[in-house]
């Protein structure tokens, strides 16, 4: 991990301007963060407090109304030639996905265009009694927001909105940097229309640089610019023994259940240790920093006694392995039991796939060994399955440089490169569609934002330095010449 030196606001500035200009210009961006963040969390509690969950079992209303919220903040900044709300058709066929916001701007005077991505949709707030407050009511305890996307991922989106703010009041509306700010509406739930959504708007939403506001932070005094992330592969798995239910004392010893073989099948995904057993899913060689398991135990709320899986570095377990985890179970409920045997039991996996292997070849593996070790000659169904390819950034071009200089500046601290054991499987598709484009994968996010869980938090400072770093990366952009 390499990190660049520090440089000051003065030698900032483009080869050819002013570096006494520079300097005023970024002091004018710094306090018209300052003055922003007020309005700024105002504006995030009010979009924590509409559900936008994307779930097809959720009212879509709720995201149409989030969609109309977004695009009424983008269009009050005075910053663009125009901002819409779009659908893309998912895959081939009539349905439509979540209402998506385009706003966009021309570049000018041989400036770069940058594209800022985030989603305005969320993850079920699950049962608020495991919330200390209403998931979606915004509550501030401390300096943490509480909310059910207050950090994942409407802080992201307001990151965008308050960057571009203090850009305009600094720089004027006749800035010359190019924008496109596409907020998705169902990242959520497996973003089932984005490749769509690219081909349809590839002119409208071509960039020379793309910043995901979609990730984590190191800690909450050191920033981090994502450069891994691991792929997916779910799907649900059906295991099937019997036509139908019988009589646990009539037939039980000799008639094999649907839960038994679902647990004994479940049970060869892993080595003793708990690494993942399935040949044919492979590892990424990268560097990791230091990192002990009490950290681990701290971030992760492991429980006294419980020990970590796996084998080599902690954080090559969680950014440069593969992982399998069953998020869901169908199966008879405990208050529901009654003394049968279960023909039929389904669960959810959720396998995450290392760098470096395309999660098609992911699925075939782990699909093989399934069906080779399906136990007692059960009969296995695989279906509902999304697949999402991992990603590594390359660090070498002149963006990743600009966006640790600008979070050096705006911390206090130089940042850390570093992998990041969740997906954002839709960035193979920017890159497939974009190749030329430079990705920065930014976050607001802390290791105690809780994100997808009970209790979601986004730590305020950690939020201000993340406005204030892409705030200072756009007006640095805005005095950068493509050529």
């Amino acid at each position: 991990m390499t990190n660049p030196p520090q440089t000051n606001d003065a030698q900032s500035a483009t080869p050819g301007t002013n570096g006494a200009g520079s300097v005023g210009l970024e002091a004018g961006v710094r306090a018209a963060v300052e003055r922003g963040i007020p309005s700024t969390i105002a504006d995030l509690s009010d979009l924590v407090r509409i559900p936008s969950v994307s779930w097809s079992a959720f009212d879509p209303e709720n995201v149409a109304a989030s969609a109309t919220a977004v695009a009424a903040l983008l269009e009050a900044t005075g910053a663009f030639d125009g901002v819409s709300i779009a659908q893309a058709p998912i895959g081939d066929g009539p349905e439509l996905g979540q209402p998506a916001i385009l706003a966009t701007r021309a570049a000018r005077n041989g400036r770069p265009t940058v594209l800022l991505y985030a989603h305005h949709d969320v993850q079920p707030p699950g049962q608020d009694e495991d919330w200390d407050t209403s998931p979606f009511e915004p509550t501030v305890r401390g300096d943490r927001l509480y909310g059910r996307g207050a950090a994942d991922d409407k802080a992201g989106v307001m990151a965008h909105v308050a960057s571009i703010r203090a850009l305009v009041e600094a720089h004027g509306p006749d800035f010359d940097l190019g924008l496109a700010v596409f907020i998705e509406g169902e990242e959520e739930f497996g973003s089932r229309s984005f490749a769509n959504f690219l081909e349809l708007n590839r002119d409208a939403l071509a960039a020379d640089v793309i910043v995901v506001a979609d990730s984590d932070n190191w800690d909450l005094d050191t920033p981090a610019l994502t450069v891994g992330l691991r792929g997916n592969v779910t799907f649900r798995l059906t295991v099937k023994t019997l036509g139908h239910a019988s009589h646990s004392g009539m037939f039980g010893g000799a008639v094999p259940d649907a839960m038994l073989a679902m647990v004994r099948l479940l049970s060869t995904l892993h080595a003793p240790d708990g690494s993942v057993g399935v040949d044919g899913l492979t590892e990424h060689d990268g560097e990791t920093p230091a990192y002990d398991e009490e950290q681990l135990r701290q971030e992760a709320a492991l429980l006294d006694g419980v020990t970590p899986i796996g084998s080599g570095t902690i954080l090559s377990r969680i950014w440069s392995k593969p992982s399998i985890t069953v998020t869901g179970i169908d199966a008879p409920s405990v208050a529901n039991a009654s003394n049968t045997l279960a023909p039929s039991v389904a669960v959810r996996i959720s396998a995450r796939i290392a760098p470096g292997q395309r999660a098609s070849d992911a699925y075939v593996a782990i699909e093989r060994h399934l069906r080779d070790n399906a136990p007692f000659g059960a009969h296995i169904e695989i279906d509902d399955v999304d697949l999402g390819d991992p990603f590594l950034v390359d660090t070498s071009g002149w963006a990743v440089a600009e966006a640790k200089r600008a979070m050096a500046d705006a911390w206090g601290t130089e940042p850390v490169e570093m992998g990041v054991g969740g997906s954002i499987p839709f960035i193979a598709d920017l890159v497939r569609v974009f190749p030329g484009a430079q990705i920065l994968v930014t976050g607001v996010e802390d290791p105690d934002s809780r994100a997808h869980s009970p209790n979601e938090s986004l730590h305020l400072g950690v939020f201000k330095r993340a406005v204030l770093t892409e705030a200072l990366l756009l007006s640095r952009l805005d005095r950068r010449t493509t050529e």
